[in-house]
């Protein structure tokens, strides 16, 4: 039988190989069309949430203006405003001394003491300790604390403390209420040389000030809650609410560090009674202003311009905060732990307060062995000191950062303009620097500007004379500007 040869097909045609080809081609557009579709799609989602989160200005949040934080839910019947005195109690010196006794002081080491990188410079502390145990005048300083008057009252079922002083003058002269809000680890001592120049006449102007300072919930003599969520949003309110218990409907204000911020959400919350908002710490800290920050580490100057130094490079920058903000991320998670040790120790309250005043004044400060603590009058430090410690209220305060944290209304309120009239005083240390035009996207009617060559993140401390005196500017252009 014979077998049939099997013929091999013949290789494709030419026509044959163009459609493969053909089909090849195809293919491939195809996966470059998806491909570019889902590029298109992801950066398309991507814009939509950075408008949606970043620049889109939100609605204000909802905020219970009556909300109740007092330790019980039974509304006191008290509405009165009550004298409060300063007390230094024998028994509290007493136990001071007793627990100065007990202080172990740490070995010197040569190779840790050569500036204040490490902290606080043992030496600098030593002379600051021995004059606080050996030379702190305390009935001098009981004296001197309560030269103005202070108040007590509740407000949403929280003892607030204040200090309110009125001027002394003739029918001529305008009084305008002012309300000043001090930050951490600040106290309403801070103002002390800042009111009698607040409150006397000043050539130039035609008005003063009544001046209210109140501690922060939490603060000082200021009673703290017992539940979650105190923010300075709600901050805001209850200061709002003491001003208006104290019968001032509409009020200028002045605050640094914690203070702008809650002096900021007042004027975004309340424009029709914030008459003005001078600051001391000019900060946009809204999400478009660090996103703005980011992009111009492309090119500084587009940015920040002659002041580029101040916000780049920004490597610099971030690891500048990073090293500074330790203190912010223990206060902002756990500050109840901190708080045992800075509630047992009179010394280790003292060395943790004088490392802010130490790096917020001037943070080349901690490259000397006096880590710049001769640059605040320790007098002032010590009594802010004292304030804390005989109140036992450091614990407290710090818990003000773990809820400024975990409040998405904070983050809210940052991104929405403030149509007060504004007016920012900057520091030459201070620790953040944004441009004017950064500045407005938060303070739209930023009506000006003040720029010292000196002084760092405490402005009434350092520069009382300067900060009143630009407070008697800011408002007479608040004053101007209104009346157009």
């Amino acid at each position: 039988m014979v077998k049939k040869k099997v013929q091999k097909k013949p290789p494709s045609s030419v026509a044959d190989q163009k459609v493969v080809e053909g089909t090849n081609k195809g293919g491939s557009k195809n996966v470059c069309l998806l491909v570019t579709s889902v590029i298109v799609l992801l950066v398309g989602l991507a814009c939509f949430q950075v408008y949606v989160n970043v620049i889109a200005v939100p609605d204000l949040p909802a905020i219970d203006f009556n909300e109740w934080w007092g330790p019980n839910t039974t509304k006191s019947k008290d509405t009165s405003i009550r004298p409060f005195r300063v007390l230094y109690i024998d028994s509290m010196q007493e136990g001071l001394r007793r627990l100065f006794d007990s202080f172990r002081r740490r070995p010197k080491l040569k190779s840790l003491t050569e500036n204040s990188s490490y902290g606080v410079h043992s030496d600098a502390f030593g002379q600051f300790f021995a004059q606080w145990q050996f030379k702190y005048p305390y009935r001098d300083r009981v004296r001197y604390l309560n030269k103005y008057e202070h108040f007590k009252t509740y407000i949403q079922g929280l003892d607030m403390h204040f200090v309110h002083v009125k001027p002394k003058v003739d029918g001529n002269t305008k009084v305008f209420p002012i309300l000043l809000i001090h930050g951490w680890p600040s106290t309403f001592k801070d103002f002390y040389d800042v009111i009698p120049i607040l409150t006397t006449p000043r050539p130039g102007y035609d008005f003063v000030f009544e001046v209210i300072v109140p501690s922060l919930p939490g603060y000082i003599y200021s009673q703290a809650t017992q539940k979650r969520g105190l923010a300075p949003t709600q901050i805001a309110v209850i200061l709002r609410n003491l001003m208006k218990k104290i019968g001032h409907e509409k009020f200028f204000i002045q605050g640094g560090d914690l203070g702008h911020i809650i002096g900021s959400h007042m004027a975004t919350l309340f424009p029709d009674q914030v008459l003005g908002f001078h600051t001391n710490t000019p900060i946009n800290p809204s999400k478009l202003a660090n996103l703005i920050w980011l992009v111009g580490s492309i090119c500084p100057t587009l940015v920040a311009g002659d002041h580029a130094d101040k916000m780049y490079p920004m490597s610099e920058k971030l690891s500048y905060y990073l090293e500074e903000s330790g203190y912010m991320h223990l206060q902002g998670t756990k500050p109840d732990t901190i708080g045992y040790v800075l509630q047992d120790s009179p010394v280790g309250l003292a060395a943790y307060m004088l490392d802010r005043y130490m790096v917020f004044s001037n943070s080349s400060f901690k490259n000397t062995e006096e880590g710049g603590l001769d640059n605040i009058s320790s007098i002032d430090m010590l009594d802010n000191v004292m304030l804390y410690w005989i109140t036992g209220s450091m614990t407290s305060a710090m818990r003000l950062y773990k809820e400024s944290f975990a409040s998405e209304t904070e983050l809210i309120l940052a991104r929405i303009p403030t149509p007060v009239p504004t007016w920012a005083l900057r520091l030459k240390y201070e620790l953040y620097y944004q441009p004017d035009w950064l500045l407005k996207f938060k303070y739209p009617t930023l009506l000006g500007t003040t720029s010292l060559n000196d002084g760092g993140h405490f402005a009434a401390l350092e520069k009382p004379k300067e900060l009143a005196a630009d407070v008697f500017k800011a408002v007479k252009s608040f004053l101007d500007y209104r009346k157009k």
